[in-house]
C-alpha cells in the first residue's frame, strides 16, 4: 500500500511539474544563437555557390551540406538551450526542455522522412524539398508559440511565405539553388533573434 501511495505521489509531482512548465514562458532560446545559425546558413550557401557547379545534378552534395548545417545548428541550439534553461528555469529545466523538443519534434521528423521518401521514390521532385522544409520549420515555430513570445509567429509566417515562394520559383526550372535555402534562413533566424532580444522572455507572453 505504501509503495502504491509513493508511486502515485511521484506521478502527481511529475504531472504538476508538467502543468507548471506548460504555463511558463520558455527562455531556453537566445538571440545570439539564432544569429549564429543564420550566419551558418549564409556560410553554407556561399560555400555551395563556390564549390558546387550545379546542385541540381549533384543533389547529394547539396543536401548533405544542408544536413550538416542543420545538425550543427541543432547542436548549437541544444547546448545553449540546456544552459539557459538551467539558469532561468532551475528545477523546471528538464520539463521545459522536454516541452520545447516535443513541440518542434514532429516538424523535424517530418522533414527527415520527407527527404528520404522523395530521394528514394521521386528523385525528380527533390527541387520541392527546400520550400517544403521551410514550411515545416514554420509549423514547428507555430507549434511553439504558446510557450514563447507571441511575436515569434512573425518568424513562423516568414518561413511559411518563403517556403511557398521557393516552391513557386523552383517550379519554373525544377532546379536547386543554395540561395533559396540560405537567404530565407538568414532572414528567418535574424527575425527570431530580434524578437527574442526585444521580448527577453519576460513580456509579450501570456501569463
Amino acid at each position: 500500500m505504501q509503495m502504491r501511495d509513493l508511486d502515485k505521489a511521484l506521478a502527481d509531482i511529475v504531472a504538476i511539474r508538467s502543468q507548471i512548465a506548460a504555463g511558463t514562458a520558455f527562455r531556453g532560446y537566445g538571440p545570439a544563437t539564432m544569429v549564429a545559425t543564420g550566419a551558418l546558413a549564409l556560410l553554407t550557401a556561399i560555400l555551395q555557390y563556390l564549390l558546387i557547379d550545379n546542385p541540381t545534378t549533384d543533389p547529394l552534395a547539396f543536401f548533405l551540406g544542408w544536413g550538416v548545417a542543420a545538425a550543427l545548428a541543432g547542436v548549437t541550439i541544444w547546448i545553449e538551450m540546456r544552459a539557459r534553461s538551467r539558469r532561468h528555469h532551475s528545477g523546471l529545466a528538464d520539463a521545459m526542455i522536454y516541452q520545447a523538443v516535443e513541440q518542434f519534434l514532429p516538424a523535424g521528423v517530418a522533414g527527415v522522412l520527407l527527404a528520404v521518401v522523395l530521394w528514394r521514390f521521386s528523385a525528380e521532385t527533390l527541387w520541392l524539398l527546400p520550400g517544403l522544409w521551410q514550411i515545416l520549420v514554420s509549423l514547428g515555430i507555430f507549434a511553439s508559440v504558446r510557450s514563447l513570445p507571441r511575436s515569434v509567429a512573425l518568424a513562423g509566417a516568414w518561413y511559411f511565405v518563403s517556403g511557398f515562394a521557393v516552391v513557386v520559383l523552383a517550379s519554373r526550372t525544377h532546379t536547386l539553388s543554395p540561395w533559396t535555402m540560405g537567404l530565407p534562413f538568414v532572414i528567418g533566424q535574424s527575425v527570431m533573434a530580434v524578437i527574442l532580444y526585444v521580448a527577453s522572455g519576460d513580456h509579450d507572453v501570456e501569463d
